[in-house]
């Protein structure tokens, strides 16, 4: 039987929808597919990524919970040190708790959302 419902899209939000769509598309080396007014979206593989600009945003506080996460996003890798390079080279911050940097990188983008690279993730 085929599913019902499907996982269309995942957006976050954001002080700037392109400038978080930017960071996302070096990142995951993927075009932004829409850009107008707040609004910003990557069509990645079965999913979109899209990102709204919300006045007052407050990015989280990880890992203080002051201001909550949000949204956690985890990206599969097979080498933790390339995608830490990567992600650096695209803009991302590695957090300075790294609670099993064997496994998993914490990073957060330029919006402030914490997000993982793994290694862990299965295809």
């Amino acid at each position: 039987m085929a599913a019902l419902l499907k996982l269309g899209s995942i957006s976050l939000d954001c002080a700037d929808s392109h400038e978080l769509a930017s960071f996302y598309s070096r990142l995951l080396d993927k075009m932004i597919a829409y850009d107008v007014n707040g609004f910003s979206a990557i069509r990645l593989d079965g999913v979109w990524l899209s990102f709204r600009s919300v006045e007052g945003y407050r990015a989280p506080t990880w890992p203080d919970s002051l201001i909550p996460q949000q949204i956690h996003l985890d990206f599969a890798v097979a080498d933790l040190g390339l995608g830490e390079l990567a992600a650096l080279k695209a803009g991302a911050v590695k957090m300075e708790l790294q609670p099993s940097p064997e496994r998993w990188l914490v990073f957060k983008d330029p919006a402030g959302h914490p997000f993982c690279l793994s290694s862990l993730i299965p295809e």
